[in-house]
């Protein structure tokens, strides 16, 4: 007898009202770095949404494909994987009450050409911690020099340009080999400690392949090099 394949969850259940909130703001954040998609794998009792910070958006740019990703229980296990738009998500959230933990999964999927390849789950190396003082300083230094670099009436062709030159090179002052778009990507995700409090942590870095992941209590930085970096 042929298995029926598994009907995928019209829902989620979250662990608590703190993680409803927690998801709201990562939603939110996200959409301000990049309102586009958000991938929901659900496996057992975690739930990881990946969204995407940084990419290339056309072919021969130099910039890293930067994703964010957070992990979040759920009180009943569950399996999914599906793609929809971080509007949808957000649409969802804002209709749920403070203490309201179902979710409901929107019905309506998106493609997104940055969920065709997934990070790795095994074979991570651990690489060089990197201080979140160090992130936080290149990360709001980038965001200056890519402010002066763009004009206000610039073109897309123009922005990309300055966000792959800005965001696509090597972090300083460490030997891991780690674009600053992930600093960025950390910074904008939430993923730091309050401003100016960073000095006393650090982000564990671990690598596989061409991808490379800084890893925080609040969340974990993805990052797929447009060339290989080493450490």
């Amino acid at each position: 007898m042929t298995a029926r394949p598994e009907t995928p969850p019209t829902g989620l259940v979250l662990a608590d009202p703190q993680v409803t909130a927690d998801l709201r703001t990562f939603v939110i954040r996200s959409r301000a770095a990049d309102d586009g998609a958000v991938r929901l794998q659900a496996v057992g009792a975690v739930l990881a949404a990946y969204v995407c910070v940084l990419r290339p958006r056309a072919l021969g740019e130099d910039l890293p494909t930067v994703l964010g990703m957070r992990t979040m229980p759920l009180a009943e296990p569950a399996s999914l994987d599906t793609v929809v738009s971080l509007a949808s998500i957000a649409d969802r959230l804002a209709r749920m009450g403070e203490t309201d933990t179902v979710l409901p999964v929107p019905p309506m999927t998106v493609t997104e050409s940055w969920t065709g390849v997934g990070a790795p789950r095994s074979g991570w190396e651990r690489g060089d911690d990197v201080p979140f003082k160090l992130l936080e300083q290149a990360a709001h230094r980038g965001i200056r020099e890519v402010a002066a670099l763009v004009p206000a009436s610039a073109g897309a062709p123009v922005v990309n340009t300055a966000r792959g030159a800005v965001w696509g090179r090597p972090l300083p002052d460490t030997a891991a080999a780690i674009p600053a778009g992930a600093a960025f990507a950390a910074l904008t995700l939430g993923f730091l400690p309050g401003e100016g409090s960073a000095a006393g942590g650090s982000a564990a870095t671990f690598r596989c392949g061409r991808w490379t992941r800084l890893s925080m209590p609040r969340g974990h930085v993805l990052v797929r090099s447009a060339s290989v970096l080493e450490f």
